[in-house]
């Protein structure tokens, strides 16, 4: 049997915040020198009040400044946490070569976070793009015992050896993706998944393989569905 962690089975356990919580805004977290992780916190949150978390993964060569025009202005409007970890290297160490470094970097960024903000069992997502994206399905399937929703753009894979869990997923693929064609990512994964019994949505765009304003926008509504119709 493989090791749970060579796998992708993170140690994180949601447990009360012990430290004190950061002002709004970004913030480098100070966990390691070089390629650190970046915490979006949005104005008016109450650390002591259960807060959405998305975990946004960068794409192949990327890093947070690049991955955070996706997601930050939608956590300032809505209220959510946004969680920018950075690949050791060029890209994930799943792509590379297996689980490992990232992984343990992950598990560190998660416990740094819970440490300071109480978070929102119910609302916790790993979203990404490219990479990223197969990164955040790959993890997000390996780590349902506390991961709840999955946001994949423009995924190329994923690697899945052990499953907990069941997240909701949101899947889109642009058609125009000469990188990545549809046929064997988005529309191949998406019927895998449904017929292993996932909740999935999957949204095709006309487009190359970038992700559209307008389609990570019905994936915010999708992961906060049930936050927003309670205060419509």
């Amino acid at each position: 049997m493989m090791d749970s962690k060579l796998a992708g089975r993170l140690a994180f356990v949601l447990s009360p915040p012990t430290n004190p919580p950061l002002p709004p805004g970004r913030h480098d977290l100070g966990l390691w020198p070089e390629r650190d992780a970046v915490l979006v916190v949005p104005t008016g949150i109450d650390p002591a009040v259960p807060t959405p978390l998305v975990v946004l993964f960068h794409g192949g060569g990327g890093s947070a400044q690049k991955i955070l025009p996706m997601l930050e202005a939608h956590a300032e409007a809505n209220g959510f946490l946004l969680l920018v970890p950075q690949s050791l290297y060029p890209t994930w160490d799943i792509v590379i070569a297996g689980n490992g470094p990232d992984r343990e970097r992950l598990d560190t960024t998660l416990a740094e976070v819970a440490a300071r903000f109480t978070l929102d069992p119910s609302h916790i997502a790993f979203a990404g793009h490219s990479d990223g994206g197969s990164y955040a399905l790959s993890l997000g399937l390996t780590n349902g015992q506390f991961v709840t929703h999955i946001i994949v753009s423009s995924a190329g894979f994923m690697s899945v050896q052990e499953q907990e869990g069941a997240p909701r997923i949101f899947m889109s693929h642009g058609i125009q993706d000469e990188q990545i064609p549809i046929d064997r990512s988005g529309r191949a994964h998406s019927a895998l998944l449904k017929q292993a019994g996932y909740d999935v949505t999957y949204v095709e765009y006309n487009g190359p393989h970038a992700y559209q304003p307008p389609v990570v926008a019905l994936a915010v509504n999708f992961f906060l569905a049930d936050l927003l119709a309670a205060h419509a």
